[in-house]
């Protein structure tokens, strides 16, 4: 006798109003299971959330009516965890990265000095007069004291 698989879905959600909190809503066999980045959510929300997955069709419309007080809460089959062991960085994009980063540090870097030097040019130079505490020199105009 063969086992058939049973098909799970997964669907990520990133809410910017809740500190960027990402969601990850995985079914599989009648049970739904969603994991939050952080604990941003209150029940009230928590609640709202499993409905508004269920009108749109991410989980099995029984959710609808689901709530996280009483008895039935842990026997309909929806666990929320904080987690987020499931994020996963992308390889290609940090490659990416690196690459441009150390292709760009040498312009950049010789980019900085040339700003340095132009706003600073007469730093370590000696000035064009020779002396530097020089008293200042008063011009007498004949006629006026």
């Amino acid at each position: 006798m063969k086992s058939i698989p049973t098909k799970s879905h997964a669907f990520e959600f990133c809410f910017i109003n809740l500190d960027y909190t990402l969601v990850r809503v995985e079914q599989s066999a009648g049970e739904v299971t969603i994991r939050a980045t952080a604990d941003t959510f209150s029940n009230h929300r928590k609640v709202c959330f499993i409905r508004e997955l269920a009108a749109e069709g991410f989980i099995p419309d029984d959710y609808r009516w689901f709530s996280l007080a009483g008895a039935e809460t842990y026997s309909r089959g929806v666990r929320w965890l904080v987690d987020f062991s499931w994020l996963k960085m992308d390889e290609a994009l940090a490659a990416k990265t690196a690459r441009l980063v150390r292709r760009l540090i040498v312009p950049v870097t010789l980019l900085w000095v040339l700003m340095i030097y132009l706003i600073f040019p007469s730093q370590g130079k000696a000035s064009p007069s020779g002396s530097v505490d020089r008293e200042p020199t008063t011009v007498r105009v004949p006629g006026i004291l």
